[in-house]
């Protein structure tokens, strides 16, 4: 836009050129506008270009002599220029754009308009030397002036409503196809021009590409939706794209049938003030939404204002609807009862024809249901999917189930489906393969659901609340969801369903009534959470949202029986223990299991009994809490007394659950020590060894679990017991016995191998058999998949302790049943990786005792007379044939057989007892440290073997291990073999310039227990013999070797 010209001529050839191009764009005029406002100002346009030119050849004093006519002709040009925008916008911009813009356009040419006629009024004086030209600029100012430019009725009206479009507002088909009339009348078309309509919307599209307001855009896809769904074809229910129907069997309906708006037959036709007839319902929305806009109500076709909304029926029109319906009403039903017949081949295409036709008798025309039902449609259908439900496919099944549920509006229908099996056959579709199927298999159920005694039937229907349930929590598809839960909602209501829905993990029917029911109400529900089998979850949810009810209900004596056997189920969850103890159940338990009534049920203490042992098989929170209302705790001297007197005087049953009790109370990591102690002051090993030999597999198996978390305590008291009982040949006995149970042969095992046993004991009462049984089994587990869980891990830890009292044994013979049982391959055998932590211990604490027995037999070789064959030649069953050339053991100076059981070096279990140092359980590095030390022990025999170890890598773990290691008795242990193998002068020199070692050592000296100190001084003397304790350089030497540990 260029700025006013400066002098009077100039302004004037401004205006001329900006008229020149308005009445350019315009053609020479304003004709061929379809706008109203534009057409007008272009009029106004031409009268003032006319004035411009007489004024340009007017005296020049005219332009000059007064300021008026320079401000006047500066006014009109910028006036013009302004507005050549909204001019531009008329003439270039599509129809639709400009009647969203109408009423901002209209109202920016009349300002325009009214601010040049302001402008034309100051040229009154200055031009009354010319008379003519002084009327014409005088006319044109008051015409102007008086001019009021506004757009049509019509156009306000269409510019209201599609603003409104701009709200996106959900819109009826009704008032959507009033609206494309609307607006084809105020583009100046007919509405049933599809193509010239099309063709502006594409228009729109396209000037709306560059740049446009939300509310434009909004506008846009609002008139794509509305002209997608108004332009198409009127949809009639004739049935004629089934194949095979005859061609004449279908009356077309007239035109006047059909709703302007809707574009279907109507049902209700009725006639507005301007004759036109319409669908009442559709016009009636079109009303409404007049009013909502503030705009008068119109007659969608012709767009006359209307008076009146009153609705008249078209009484004659609807009968001929009516007579029409009916008609194609039997012919569709005569179709369907021709295709869906007993032995008829229909096409799947016929049959959705069908079944497309049944859903909309049913939908459009109500009172025609009966007529389908009396036709015996619904019996077909229902019969159809249950004889052809495989062949007819999800999609079609879906269709029969859509017809059929529209049919259920008829309540005669309904008890037909229900007669012929309907409901099981909805169920069986919650499987089916699409959406559509499945949605309205729910909407029938959920039809069939409200009524109450047909609830129970879809609950006992097999499978029909897994279903329902799995289908309401998945959040894949929400309309399913909720369809499925509305129907679980009705099922709900019916209380004799609770126990079906908790069955299929349904609890909160269930919660409700055991938390706001009746005390009988609570006994009921308390009894069935007993019964039922719940899986983790669901007995996790009930304990959680209903425990407190229950402990509640252990108070009163009428509710205690069900509430008992309700805990009893949901305490064998073991996350639930927590749970329950701190809704404070142990003390209402405790007080039923001590408490003694005459009239009280016998099974109560043994429910209160079973309830508790669940509870403190699971160590980490009851320890804290207390156990009774004196303040008492689980592992307290008084309880643990009582449960002891217990056992003499309870049932059978109870008595098992007491020793599950103990044993629970003496495996848990904080309340272990105090156990052992109480039992054992409560005279608790003699009460409990009759249990040994109990004629109860459950008592037996308690009673040697118990023993044997005891052995790892009272050891020695435990053993004096059985041995005063004569118990250790029956604990034998039973490991022999095939007919003892693995776990009680799993427990027994572990038992005696914590049980200090004599070598004596070894040889007579375990003996040779007994170790063959072993071997035996050690080999068995290690080969069987069942050595994964955890009853074979406790088993070959038992089997592996028992090893260990043979080989502690110094006895001849028993060494020699090691050497021909082969102790160093099992042991040896026992380090790898895939054993447990405790079985891997005791196996290296094996190798120490085998390693031991070798230094015992060198000693007893050298003092008899030796043949050339080695030390274990005396013993031909320990040995074997002496080699040929016999070469003698480094470690042992002697020869060793290389399957000799008691050399570590020829038993090649050195190796793995070094990678044995680096595991991650203390107590296995420490038996590890043990079994290496023997190697050692003898610093002549260690300095022939240097090579060999140091092959091994051994001296490089041992010394990476102590630079490692905490203080403790690791640290204790490998700093005394450490101190063993550093009196060798190679390896003095060796290690004397490991600075990080001689760091470690000073530590050890500052911060170890005293032993520790006093071998970590003795290590640190030796090396300063040759280097000094400090300062020095820890770069190795120029000829050293450098090792690296092995993995």
């Amino acid at each position: 836009m260029t700025s006013p010209a400066a002098s009077p001529a100039a302004a004037l050839d401004s205006v001329t050129r900006t008229l020149s191009e308005i009445l350019g764009r315009a053609g020479g005029g304003g004709d061929d506008f379809l706008w109203d406002p534009p057409r007008r100002f272009a009029s106004f346009a031409q009268r003032l270009q006319l004035v411009a030119h007489h004024l340009s050849r007017s005296p020049p004093e005219i332009l000059s002599a007064s300021p008026a006519v320079h401000t006047a002709l500066r006014g009109v040009a910028g006036d013009l220029e302004a507005s050549c925008a909204a001019f531009s916008t008329y003439r270039s911009r599509c129809r639709i754009y400009v009647l969203i813009n109408c009423k901002p356009l209209c109202s920016s040419l009349r300002d325009r308009v009214s601010s040049i006629a302001s402008w034309l009024a100051l040229l009154d004086s200055p031009l009354s030397p010319i008379p003519d030209l002084r009327k014409k600029a005088a006319d044109l100012s008051r015409d102007m002036q008086q001019a009021d430019l506004r757009v049509t009725e019509n156009e306000e009206r269409v510019y209201t409503t599609l603003q409104k479009e701009a709200e996106v507002r959900e819109s009826s088909k009704a008032v959507q196809s009033a609206i494309m009339m609307d607006l084809a009348r105020a583009l100046g078309m007919d509405f049933t021009d599809h193509g010239k309509l099309a063709e502006q919307i594409k228009l729109l599209r396209s000037d709306l590409s560059g740049s446009s307001t939300v509310a434009e855009r909004r506008i846009l896809m609002s008139l794509e939706k509305i002209f997608d769904s108004w332009s198409v074809e009127p949809c009639i229910a004739d049935g004629s794209n089934a194949a095979d129907f005859e061609d004449d069997a279908h009356i077309p309906p007239f035109r006047n049938f059909l709703c302007p708006l809707t574009k279907e037959v109507m049902k209700d036709p009725v006639v507005v003030e301007s004759s036109q007839t319409y669908e009442r319902t559709a016009i009636r929305y079109w009303f409404d939404r007049c009013l909502e806009d503030g705009r008068d109500p119109t007659c969608p076709v012709t767009g006359q204002v209307l008076s009146s909304l009153e609705l008249k029926p078209n009484i004659g029109l609807a009968g001929a609807i009516e007579e029409w319906v009916n008609r194609n009403v039997e012919i569709h039903i005569k179709s369907a009862l021709q295709y869906l017949g007993e032995g008829s081949s229909c096409p799947l295409e016929c049959l959705e024809s069908v079944l497309d036709n049944v859903y909309r008798i049913s939908e459009e025309h109500p009172s025609s249901r009966y007529r389908v039902r009396n036709a015996g449609i619904v019996g077909l259908v229902v019969r159809m999917l249950n004889e052809r439900s495989k062949r007819m496919g999800s999609q079609l099944r879906g269709k029969a189930l859509m017809a059929m549920h529209s049919m259920t509006k008829d309540d005669e229908s309904k008890l037909i489906m229900i007669e012929e099996g309907i409901t099981r056959l909805a169920i069986r579709s919650l499987t089916g393969h699409s959406e559509m199927e499945k949605e309205y298999a729910l909407r029938l159920l959920l039809e069939f659901s409200c009524d109450e005694g047909y609830c129970k039937k879809i609950a006992l229907e097999k499978g029909a609340l897994v279903l329902l349930s799995s289908m309401a929590g998945s959040s894949e598809y929400p309309t399913l969801s909720n369809l499925a839960e509305e129907v679980l909602k009705n099922i709900e209501r019916v209380e004799e369903n609770i126990q079906h829905l908790a069955i299929a993990g349904r609890f909160q029917p269930l919660i409700t009534q055991l938390c706001k029911g009746s005390e009988d109400v609570r006994m009921e529900i308390a009894l069935l959470v007993g019964k039922i089998t719940l899986t983790s979850n669901g007995k996790g949810f009930i304990a959680r949202q209903g425990g407190k009810v229950l402990v509640d209900m252990l108070s009163s004596r009428e509710e205690r029986a069900s509430s008992l056997q309700a805990l009893y189920n949901l305490s064998t969850l073991d996350d639930n223990a927590t749970v329950l103890v701190n809704l404070g159940v142990l003390p209402a338990l405790m007080n039923i299991l001590f408490t003694t009534q005459q009239d009280d049920p016998s099974d109560l203490k043994d429910l209160a009994a079973s309830i508790i042992a669940n509870i403190v098989a699971n160590s980490g929170h009851w320890e804290l809490s207390l156990a009774d209302k004196e303040g008492h705790r689980m592992q307290s001297e008084f309880i643990i007394h009582r449960l002891l007197d217990l056992l003499s005087c309870s049932s059978c049953k109870c008595q098992a659950s007491v020793l599950q009790i103990l044993c629970g109370i003496a495996s848990s990591p904080q309340a272990s020590d105090m156990a052992a102690t109480y039992i054992r002051s409560g005279n608790g090993t003699v009460i409990i060894a009759p249990y040994l030999e109990h004629s109860e597999i459950g008592h037996r198996m308690y009673a040697f679990r118990l023993v044997r978390i005891l052995s790892q305590r009272l050891g020695e008291v435990l053993a004096g017991e059985l041995r005063a009982s004569d118990k250790l040949p029956l604990l034998k006995g039973k490991l022999l016995d095939n007919e003892c149970s693995f776990g009680e042969k799993c427990e027994i095992a572990c038992l005696l191998a914590n049980l200090p046993i004599s070598n004596e004991e070894v040889k007579t009462i375990l003996g040779p058999d007994l170790l063959k049984w072993i071997v035996s089994n050690i080999k068995e587990q290690q080969s069987s998949v069942s050595g994964k869980n955890k009853n074979a891990r406790s088993m070959v830890e038992g089997l592996v302790g028992l090893l260990l009292h043979y080989a502690r044994s110094s006895d001849p013979a028993i060494l020699a049943l090691a050497q021909e049982n082969h102790f160093m391959t099992i042991f040896r055998e026992q380090l790898n990786s895939r054993s447990h932590n405790r079985a891997k211990e005791r196996a290296a604490l094996g190798l120490k005792y085998l390693s031991e027995s070798a230094r015992a037999l060198i000693a007893t070789a050298d003092s008899e007379p030796q043949p050339p064959r080695g030390f274990c030649a005396p013993l031909v069953l320990i040995c074997g044939k002496p080699p040929k050339d016999p070469v003698s053991c480094p470690l042992h100076g002697v020869v060793c057989e290389d399957d000799s059981s008691f050399c570590l070096l020829k038993g090649n279990a050195i190796k793995p007892l070094i990678d044995l140092m680096n595991d991650e359980y203390t107590d296995v590095q420490i038996a590890a440290v043990e079994a290496l030390s023997t190697i050692v022990s003898d610093a002549q025999n260690l300095k022939s073997a240097t090579n060999e170890l140091e092959q091994l890598g051994f001296f490089d773990a041992a010394i990476y291990l102590f630079k490692e290691v905490a203080p403790g008795e690791l640290q204790e242990k490998v700093i005394s073999m450490v101190e063993r193998f550093l009196q060798v002068e190679s390896l003095v020199q060796l290690y004397s310039t490991d600075q990080a070692l001689v760091n470690a050592l000073v530590e050890a000296l500052k911060q170890g227990t005293p032993r520790t100190k006093r071998h970590a001084q003795n290590v640190l003397t030796n090396l300063r013999q040759l280097s000094g304790v400090g300062g020095r350089n820890s770069n190795p030497t120029p000829g050293r070797r450098t090792y690296r540990l092995s993995d």
